[in-house]
């Protein structure tokens, strides 16, 4: 990799006094997409079988890597069928490993979870959105920590984990992780999270929802009496994640309860759609009401920057030049040339060119 470095060092300032009118980061990207600093990409070096339906994608970034914290996610796209689909998904490799790793299970008629975990071979160029969320520990890390986690919910806890294990195991000294899967089998890094908690005191609590049940706020109090008592953050499917934000409203505190969701929260707002022209890429798609811009635009063929498609890490960005656009989550409308407009939580109202 030191190599490689300094041979795209050396391209990018050769570039820049020999190519015009292409950028040097242009020029770079095609000669090889993981020297371009703009559209950050990623080679597919390793694959590891989780389950059945779990594979963890170790991937070798370029040049314009950002690191991530334990517990954020990274968008990750993958041409499918000559389109470029992007979903996001839980960085679970450490922030200083040489390797990106990040955990897909397949989900049940999903396109790109199912390519991703069952026909991504050795060698696949990806592209990576820049890493983002909340679900992260405060510094310094909390002396209670309890962990609810439920199937692939375990993702952004694991990356958290072996941060932990691995620079300050003492931390996870009477930390509790209560993770629910259906069987034995089906627990993701189901291995590693025993040694994790024979090798530094955590206390594992599996519960199999196939002979157990599905884990309620009173087998909760059963598991972890002073729970309480802990800081807590819990990942999971949207009816577990539900019942726990309840249960801290009424019964614990709030502030103490971090919750990460994979489901996008739903949109508020609406638009009355309109026809969008994206200036830089030359292309214009019809956008129905309550469509998001870069959905309309990526059907429309055309390649949109984007990361979390949540509307957190503003890489979607593009500046309004004409007509206006409303924000599908808050419903507020922006019709001032130049405003910086999120395409993935903004609709047409009426019709727009955004440069992009």
């Amino acid at each position: 990799m030191g190599v490689l470095s300094a041979i795209g060092r050396q391209a990018t300032t050769a570039a820049g006094w020999l190519t015009q009118p292409l950028l040097p980061d242009d020029l770079l990207g095609t000669l090889n997409p993981l020297w371009s600093a703009s559209e950050p990409h990623a080679r597919v070096v390793g694959l590891r079988r989780e389950t059945a339906d779990t594979t963890t994608l170790l991937l070798r970034p370029g040049r314009a890597r950002t690191r991530h914290r334990p517990g954020q996610f990274v968008g990750v796209g993958i041409r499918i069928d000559g389109v470029w689909q992007w979903r996001t998904y839980s960085a679970t490799s450490r922030p200083g490993d040489d390797v990106l790793a990040v955990t897909v299970t397949a989900i049940p008629g999903g396109t790109v979870s199912g390519v991703l975990a069952h026909r991504t071979p050795v060698g696949t160029l990806v592209r990576l959105g820049p890493p983002a969320g909340e679900f992260v520990l405060p510094s310094p890390v909390p002396e209670k920590l309890l962990f609810v986690t439920a199937g692939s919910g375990i993702t952004p806890v694991m990356g958290m984990l072996r941060e932990l294990a691995a620079t300050r195991p003492e931390t996870l000294d009477g930390a509790v992780l209560v993770h629910c899967d259906r069987t034995p089998s089906d627990v993701v890094f189901g291995a590693e999270l025993r040694a994790v908690a024979a090798a530094t005191g955590m206390r594992l609590v599996e519960r199999h929802t196939a002979l157990e049940g599905r884990l309620t706020p009173d087998t909760l109090a059963d598991c972890v009496p002073d729970w309480a008592a802990r800081q807590t953050w819990a990942c999971g499917p949207a009816g577990l994640l539900d019942v726990l934000t309840e249960h801290w409203d009424r019964h614990g505190d709030p502030a103490a309860l971090h919750v990460e969701r994979f489901v996008a929260p739903a949109f508020a707002g609406d638009s009355s759609g309109g026809r969008v022209a994206f200036t830089t890429s030359g292309i214009d798609a019809d956008a129905g009401p309550g469509t998001p811009l870069m959905v309309a635009g990526e059907a429309a063929g055309a390649v949109l920057p984007n990361g979390c498609r949540m509307g957190i890490c503003h890489t979607c960005v593009g500046r309004l030049r004409s007509g206006a656009v409303r924000d599908l989550n808050t419903g507020e409308l922006h019709d001032t040339p130049g405003d910086a407009v999120r395409t993935c939580v903004s609709g047409a109202a009426g019709d727009v060119e955004i440069e992009l």
